[in-house]
């Protein structure tokens, strides 16, 4: 990672099951900046919780962000730290 990289967790949740393909397609597809992820199915109430931690430049933070966001029936916020560094 370059200086600019910072450490974030994106929040997702999935209420739609047809998002999941294209969120997995997403999450795969920025693989080198995620540190970890967890997912929560919650049945009771047919949604799926997700975290995922990244380590990247704000702008790739930003970019993968809204593009889980837009994903019909997908809702993403995220939270980065203050950190930055390599």
């Amino acid at each position: 990672m370059n200086a600019e990289s910072r450490i974030a967790v994106i929040g997702i949740i999935v209420e739609k099951e047809s998002a999941v393909e294209g969120l997995n397609s997403l999450l795969h597809a920025y693989g080198r900046y995620i540190i970890g992820r967890m997912g929560i199915p919650y049945p009771k109430r047919n949604v799926h919780i997700i975290s995922v931690a990244v380590d990247a430049p704000q702008d790739v933070i930003n970019a993968l962000s809204g593009k889980i966001g837009s994903l019909d029936g997908v809702s993403a916020r995220t939270i980065s730290s203050g950190v930055s560094g390599s």
